[in-house]
């Protein structure tokens, strides 16, 4: 799958400690081969994340995505980065 990150998600993961840097590329990595693999835990979300999905990153780090077609290809479109807490607690 061909995977896209919005550029505020870029800029975020690059302001990161560089184990959760490694972590991340890995598992984009691991994604972009398998995105089913069980390691990620690839799931869809409910409010107020209803209809895109989540990998886990580590242990407390998760990474959301949307699904688009583009020229015929499926595009995951990461937009959200952050732990558990950060994403989830409103």
């Amino acid at each position: 799958m061909n995977v896209k990150l919005d550029p505020d998600l870029f800029k975020k993961i690059k302001k990161l400690d560089k184990r959760i840097r490694k972590s991340f590329r890995e598992k984009i990595s691991l994604f972009a081969e398998n995105p089913n693999d069980p390691q990620l835990n690839n799931h869809l979300l409910r409010k107020p994340y209803e209809g895109l999905r989540s990998i886990d990153i580590t242990n407390d780090y998760r990474a959301i995505y949307g699904e688009f077609q583009e020229n015929g290809e499926l595009i995951a479109y990461f937009t959200h980065f952050g732990t558990h807490k950060e994403l989830y607690d409103s």
